[in-house]
């Protein structure tokens, strides 16, 4: 199993951080709470700051984990592990995702996800 973080990225005004991956990256097209893989002996948080750093020049403060999902793509099964993070400094610039938005938590729903990250849209839709 692939252990993987995301990171549920709430602004000043209640949006939150989502991202699409880019066409040619696996669920290319699809939207993300932004994260990545966690490394040999990396805690979730650890590489939730590595991976916002590297993936969008951001510096992130990880406050509490959100969640647990466990989900399979065909012979790849992962466990996605959703924290709460506030944005600490840096401008975004994307390197792995094409696109990027603060979306209202109700709005989240008008956006494709990426079938592991569903089960959070849902947590964050519910309240």
């Amino acid at each position: 199993m692939i252990r993987v973080a995301a990171a549920i990225i709430e602004n000043e005004q209640g949006l939150l951080l989502i991202a699409r991956r880019r066409p040619e990256k696996s669920q290319g097209g699809l939207w993300e709470f932004p994260g990545g893989k966690l490394e040999e002996g990396e805690s979730p948080e650890a590489c939730l700051r590595r991976e916002l750093m590297e993936e969008m020049g951001i510096e992130i403060a990880v406050e509490k984990r959100f969640g647990v999902n466990e989900h399979s793509y065909g012979a790849i099964r992962i466990q996605l592990t959703a924290y709460e993070a506030k944005l600490v400094a840096g401008d975004i610039k994307l390197i792995d995702h094409d696109e990027y938005r603060w979306a209202q938590k109700e709005r989240l729903a008008d956006y494709s996800f990426a079938p592991a990250d569903i089960k959070f849209v849902a947590m964050l839709m519910q309240g």
